[in-house]
């Protein structure tokens, strides 16, 4: 496909029209993505993924301007996927993250992209997987991945990062309220964000009497890590203000080099991998399935004795036959 061999040329070249027209493509599931990702996978890899989650409200777009900020003053490249909530009229992203981060709409090293949620969990991950992969391959050697909260759709899509940030505030609930939303397993630095309010010292202590008791325990985080390796560290900030951002863009830093010493990376990644395939799968098998259902031949059988059909066979003939209605 010449299209879409010239388009992967283009983006590798770090070409930004490219760039946007490849994620529209994996984001609206277009059949050229699978072609475009194939011809870039090799090229891709090199990039540090971060992912922020919390609360809306929390202050995580601002946060993220921030760090946007400090990684430009180390000449790092920057991409940014910011999964929004659909918009009830157009079923398109809301662009408040890009309008939090426009300052930066200037700087040709960063690219800023927000990304629908369309209330389609399987769907979003997916898609916001490969927009870091291209990301990734037009020569972005830091990435941004911002979920609107803390649902299950956030931890689906925090999968596809290398280093997961969780963002709460003293207005959010204390730290309980993390655990119950199983934010706990998942993340590698915590942040107390707007700690001029009343309650972030205790939100902050809370958090870290949790952490270091899990570091201790006889499992690990989710899969994640070890906790002998990394504490997570809990760290106060007032994004508004930009206090204490440092220490934060720090903290990354410290968890990239943990990742790469220990050979956690590659574990994480090989995770990632064995997920992503998994859910490839799944979803082919559910397209085929649908086609099966809603064919001819399944048509007549539900138009007979619906209590001799065997719902497990016909799942097992479309599993290991591929078999068509």
């Amino acid at each position: 496909m010449p299209a879409v061999s010239d388009l992967a040329r283009r983006l590798l070249l770090g070409d930004v029209r490219a760039l946007a027209r490849g994620i529209r493509l994996v984001e609206e599931r277009d059949p050229m993505a699978e072609g475009l990702l194939r011809r870039v996978l090799a090229h891709t890899g090199s990039a540090h993924v971060v992912g922020i989650t919390g609360p809306p409200g929390s202050g995580k777009s601002t946060l993220c301007d921030l760090i946007i900020e400090c990684w430009r003053r180390e000449n790092h490249r920057v991409g940014v996927i910011a999964v929004d909530p659909s918009s009830p009229f157009s079923g398109g992203a809301i662009l408040g993250d890009r309008i939090r981060m426009q300052r930066h709409s200037g700087d040709a090293d960063v690219y800023i992209r927000s990304m629908a949620a369309r209330g389609h969990l399987g769907g979003l991950a997916s898609a916001a997987r490969n927009a870091i992969r291209l990301l990734d391959a037009s020569g972005r050697d830091r990435c941004l991945l911002e979920t609107v909260g803390v649902g299950q759709s956030e931890l689906e899509v925090m999968q596809t990062a290398d280093t997961t940030i969780v963002v709460t505030t003293p207005s959010s609930g204390d730290a309980v309220q993390i655990i119950k939303a199983g934010i706990l397993e998942i993340a590698d630095v915590f942040v107390v964000n707007k700690a001029d309010q009343p309650g972030a010292p205790r939100v902050a202590k809370e958090l870290r009497e949790m952490v270091h008791s899990a570091r201790f325990s006889a499992t690990s985080l989710h899969g994640r890590q070890s906790r002998g390796e990394w504490e997570p560290p809990v760290i106060l900030t007032q994004a508004v203000i930009g206090d204490h951002v440092d220490e934060l863009v720090d903290a990354i830093d410290r968890h990239r080099e943990m990742l790469s010493i220990t050979g956690e990376l590659v574990r994480r990644r090989a995770e990632q991998l064995r997920a992503e395939v998994e859910a490839i799968v799944v979803e082919r098998a559910a397209e085929r399935a649908r086609k099966v259902l809603h064919g001819e031949t399944m048509a007549a059988m539900l138009k007979g004795d619906l209590g001799s059909i065997d719902p497990y066979a016909i799942a097992n003939q479309i599993l290991e036959q591929g078999a068509e209605g």
